[in-house]
């Protein structure tokens, strides 16, 4: 037999660890300062001030000055809603928190498309930020019968809405049969 080979140490079972490790609410990342009730509370405010301020409008609400902590908490609460969008921003050394009423901005599309049609003419939106022109494009990007188009340069830039007299398949149609 061979006396070279050292013997193992016993192998401890799952689960259990040596003394002073993290993981075991030893280590820094595992102290969370706990929460005040007075917080959540100005949280829970806020919201529902923004929820006031986003029922009567279809602009977006910018909030500033907020902690990491309130801003993760608005985020959480409106991210679980479809009718609503949020988006942070940097500023600098400051950060930004847009609130988008994305269901307002979608009712809003489609009125001014009906419009259009029913007049046939152009209709200009209001000027709009680029998320907000975004979501103009992508709500009325299925409708065969108008066109969208961004005009203008900086806070003026907005959103043309054109009927089309002829709708986008047929002009696709045209398209290919020219290739042939």
């Amino acid at each position: 037999m061979n006396n070279n080979k050292k013997a193992k140490a016993p192998r401890r079972p799952k689960g259990q660890y040596r003394k002073g490790r993290k993981g075991q609410g030893q280590g820094r990342a595992n102290r969370q300062r706990p929460r005040r009730r007075e917080e959540d509370e100005k949280i829970q405010r806020l919201i529902r001030n923004i929820n006031d301020l986003l029922a009567d409008t279809n602009q977006a609400i910018c909030l500033e000055d907020l902690s990491a902590y309130e801003r993760k908490r608005i985020h959480q609460y409106f991210d679980n809603k479809d009718d609503f969008e949020t988006k942070t921003y940097r500023n600098g050394e400051d950060y930004l928190l847009w609130v988008f009423p994305i269901a307002k901005l979608r009712q809003l599309a489609e009125e001014k498309a009906r419009e259009a049609l029913e007049l046939g003419e152009e209709v200009d939106l209001p000027p709009m930020s680029n998320y907000e022109r975004f979501i103009i494009h992508d709500t009325l990007k299925s409708w065969d019968s108008v066109e969208t188009a961004s005009f203008g340069e900086g806070e003026e830039r907005h959103v043309r809405i054109t009927p089309v007299r002829f709708g986008r398949k047929l002009k696709r149609m045209v398209k290919k049969i020219k290739f042939f």
